[in-house]
C-alpha cells in the first residue's frame, strides 16, 4: 500500500483525502504575512491538506504560499488538498460577512440549503471542484441533503469539532515543530485532489464534544466526518468561549500523554490502547468552544 493510501481517507467519490489537515483559522491580530509563511512551512514538514474558508479572508496568502512550494520543487500541485468553504449568502465588498443587529447579535434569514448544494455541483461538473461536501451541518440538514429529489452527488463528507484522528490544528510553530520529527520519519507526500468545496461535513469536535451520534450517522451514509478544533481552540479567537476549559490541560489526558512519553498533542506517532480511548472517550461534556453570539 502506498504512502498516499496509507494516511489518507478513500471519500465516497472515489478521492483520497490526507487524514492530517492545517486550520488556517487565526485570531486579527495574526498578520496575513504569518499565514504565507506558515504553509510554506507546513508544506516543509509534510503537510499536504490545508483548510481554508472565504471566512478567514486569508486565500489569497495560502495561494501564493503554495505557488511558492510548486516553484521551489517541494510539491507538484496534485500533491496538494486544499479544501475551502463557501458562505450560503453573497457577501459584497464593504459587506460584513455575519451581519449583526443593534445589539451585537447575528442577524439571520433563510437560507436554501438544496438550492445551494445544486450550485456545489455544478461547480464539480464545471471542474472547479474535485469534491464537494457540507460543513457544521446536523443529522437533519444531512437528511436534507441527501433525500433532496435529483440529487446528483451526496456530501463526502462534513468538517465537525472533534478529537478523531482527522483533526485539523490552528496555525503555530509549536504544533508544527512537534509534528516535524513525525512527518520526517513517514516521509509522506500523498497525491492529493486540487480542491474540496464544504458545504464535506466540517463540524465542532474534539474530546470534550465526541459527536459520537453524528459520527455514526456518517459513517452509515459513507460521509467522512472531519474535525476542526480537535486539539480545542484558541481562546484569542473572537468566537471561542472564554469559559471552557482548556483542553490540552485536562489531567487526564496529560496523564496519558505523559504514559507513552508524548506531549498532549501528539496523537499520530503512537497506538494507544483500547482502555485509553474509552477513558478519553469518557471526557466528553458536550462542551462547545464555537460561541457565535445568537
Amino acid at each position: 500500500m502506498s504512502a498516499t493510501r496509507l494516511f489518507s481517507v478513500k471519500l465516497n467519490d472515489g478521492y483520497f483525502m490526507p487524514v492530517l489537515g492545517l486550520g488556517t483559522s487565526a485570531p486579527h491580530e495574526v498578520g496575513k504575512s504569518k499565514v504565507e509563511g506558515a504553509i510554506e512551512t507546513a508544506i516543509d514538514v509534510v503537510y499536504r491538506h490545508i483548510d481554508s474558508s472565504c471566512v478567514y479572508l486569508n486565500e489569497e496568502e495560502i495561494g501564493r504560499a503554495i505557488q511558492k512550494k510548486i516553484a521551489d520543487g517541494t510539491v507538484k500541485r496534485d500533491d496538494i488538498f486544499f479544501s475551502s468553504k463557501v458562505l450560503c449568502r453573497v457577501a459584497y465588498p464593504g459587506e460584513e460577512i455575519f451581519p449583526k443587529d443593534s445589539h451585537g447579535k447575528i442577524i439571520f434569514d433563510t437560507v436554501d440549503l438544496c438550492s445551494t448544494w445544486e450550485a456545489l455541483e455544478k461547480c464539480k461538473e464545471a471542474g472547479l471542484a474535485k469534491s464537494i461536501g457540507v460543513s457544521n451541518f446536523n443529522r437533519r440538514q444531512l437528511e436534507m441533503i441527501l433525500n433532496k429529489s435529483g440529487l446528483k452527488y451526496k456530501p463526502v463528507c462534513n468538517q465537525v469539532t472533534s478529537g478523531t484522528p482527522s483533526h485539523y490544528c490552528t496555525l503555530g510553530p509549536q504544533l508544527l515543530q512537534e509534528n516535524r520529527m513525525y512527518f520526517k520519519l513517514l516521509r509522506i507526500v500523498p497525491k492529493a485532489m486540487s480542491l474540496v468545496f464544504f458545504l464535506v461535513f466540517h463540524v465542532e469536535c474534539h474530546l470534550y464534544l465526541n459527536q459520537s451520534k453524528l459520527l455514526e450517522f456518517c459513517k452509515s451514509k459513507d460521509i467522512v466526518l472531519i474535525a476542526y478544533s480537535a486539539l480545542g481552540s484558541d481562546p484569542k479567537k473572537d468566537w471561542v468561549n472564554k469559559d471552557n476549559p482548556v483542553l490540552l490541560e485536562d489531567p487526564v489526558l496529560n496523564a496519558i500523554a505523559d504514559k507513552h512519553q508524548r506531549t498532549p498533542a501528539q496523537v499520530f506517532d503512537f497506538q494507544l490502547t483500547p482502555e485509553d480511548m474509552k477513558t478519553l472517550d469518557g471526557l466528553n461534556r458536550n462542551i462547545r468552544y464555537f460561541n457565535f453570539t445568537l
